[in-house]
């Protein structure tokens, strides 16, 4: 049996400095997600950090140079991030988005940190007896010709097609959310779309962080376009089920024209992907949902679907004009 030594630090600085000095310490949040791959095999560090103490568990307003906004610490617990009156009100994507994802007792427990750095659900990356380049670099995927129906249709590589599964980290992808990181060198903030990464040639990591960084917070500025947005997740089970593909979305109109829109997707690819194109081909246009799936159509133009992925085509396509659609009858 591997030794396994545990470390519960009193501060985020010494925590880092822990896991940051030996490359076989990890973090230890919820646990909701790194408890299951202990179990597996899926990894096997040399000792665990345990943060779940740090004072990293309130939710705060904040000022900005953008307005007014909330601060929420890494370790906010999923149900309790989910039910803060501040986050339904002004981000409702945010709060809609968390009570789509797990049950409600994982959510009593996961982490609004570890949420966004939980691990691909893939069924070849936790079986050990397969084939994952993201588990073990170059020993191949076997996802390419195995079971695919939750596979990537936007940004896969050879290395990895794999989707990201988390529900948070899309609504947060729409509303343009900060991370706050503490390193060795100190703190610095990673817009939310710099935080993951596409598998490209090293599937093996999963965001952009290095080693021993410690997301402390979560940053968002509140707004009217935030306070107009959704999540909607379309799954196999009506609840406890990881996305088929998922729809954050916010939309500001005057009249008809829309002045506003964000949108990103879930369940499409290695990161939560983020609807640029889309949203630069509806600002300025009259709304429609004839629109709304034209301008996803530009957006999927580089879409690649196996005959097991294709319906995650008009899926997405549809569940963006539904989503869309109906935060314009609210604005109206």
């Amino acid at each position: 049996m591997r030794e396994l030594a545990y470390l519960r630090p009193d501060d985020a600085a010494t925590a880092v400095a822990a896991v940051a000095g030996n490359p076989g310490a990890r973090f230890l949040g919820g646990g909701t997600n790194l408890v299951d791959h202990l179990k597996l095999g899926v990894t096997a560090p040399e000792l665990l950090v345990d943060i779940r103490r740090l004072p990293m568990d309130s939710v705060a307003e904040t000022d900005t140079p953008d307005g007014p906004g909330l601060r929420i610490g890494a370790n906010v617990r999923n149900s309790d991030l989910a039910a803060h009156p501040l986050v339904r009100s002004l981000f409702p994507a945010v709060s809609r988005a968390l009570l789509s994802g797990a049950s409600a007792q994982i959510r009593h427990q996961a982490t609004t940190a570890g949420n966004l750095l939980q691990r691909t659900r893939c069924v070849y990356f936790q079986d050990v007896t397969t084939p994952c380049n993201k588990r073990e670099p170059g020993s191949g995927c076997s996802a390419l010709e195995g079971y695919a129906r939750y596979n990537a249709i936007l940004g896969a590589s050879e290395a990895c097609v794999t989707t990201h599964p988390s529900d948070l980290a899309v609504a947060l992808a729409a509303l343009d959310a900060t991370v706050v990181v503490l390193g060795p060198d100190g703190e610095r903030r990673v817009a939310i779309g710099d935080l993951h990464r596409l598998p490209g040639d090293q599937p093996e990591h999963d965001t952009t962080l290095a080693h021993g960084e410690l997301v402390t917070a979560i940053e968002l500025t509140a707004g009217r376009l935030p306070r107009r947005s959704t999540y909607y997740k379309a799954r196999d089970r009506a609840s406890y089920a990881f996305a088929l593909v998922s729809v954050a979305g916010a939309l500001q109109l005057d009249g008809d024209t829309v002045t506003d829109v964000r949108l990103a997707w879930g369940g499409v690819a290695h990161r939560p992907w983020r609807a640029t194109r889309a949203e630069q081909s509806l600002r300025g246009r009259q709304f429609s949902e004839e629109a709304v799936r034209a301008a996803c159509e530009e957006e999927l133009a580089e879409a690649s679907a196996s005959p097991d992925t294709a319906f995650k085509v008009p899926m997405v396509r549809n569940a963006s004009a539904m989503v869309l659609a109906r935060l314009a009858r609210e604005a109206r």
